[in-house]
């Protein structure tokens, strides 16, 4: 089994929430923010939540964030609904991401549900 690279072992969620988030701007997601969810769930310490202008769209950025998460050996233990494209979401423990067709995530407004998490800036590059 490959074990992380060395440089990413050590990487924090907060860190690996920041790489997703980066990963996804690159790939044209619109609308990504970063919720804080520590001492809020017990599942996950961050959510990044984004949205795809097409079901294509949603699929090439999931596949944009795994894909990089992959190159530095860190599995998302979960992907579901990539076939679909409507709403990925891609577990990495630490960190979940959701990639919304963007009508999905209006309808299952995410940050209103988790309304008492803090919004992270995204860091620049």
């Amino acid at each position: 089994m490959k074990q992380i690279k060395k440089e990413f072992k050590e990487k924090s969620g907060h860190d690996l929430a920041q790489i997703c988030a980066k990963v996804a701007l690159d790939t044209k997601a619109e609308e990504v923010v970063i919720l804080d969810v520590r001492g809020l769930t017990t599942f996950t310490e961050y959510f990044v939540i984004m949205n795809g202008k097409s079901t294509r769209h949603v699929q090439a950025l999931a596949e944009a964030i795994e894909g990089c998460l992959r190159s530095k050996r860190v599995k998302s233990s979960t992907a579901e609904g990539l076939q679909e494209g409507m709403w990925v979401l891609l577990d990495f423990d630490d960190v979940v991401v959701h990639v919304f067709y963007h009508e999905q995530r209006k309808f299952y407004d995410i940050e209103g549900l988790w309304s008492e998490a803090k919004q992270l800036e995204i860091e620049a590059a």
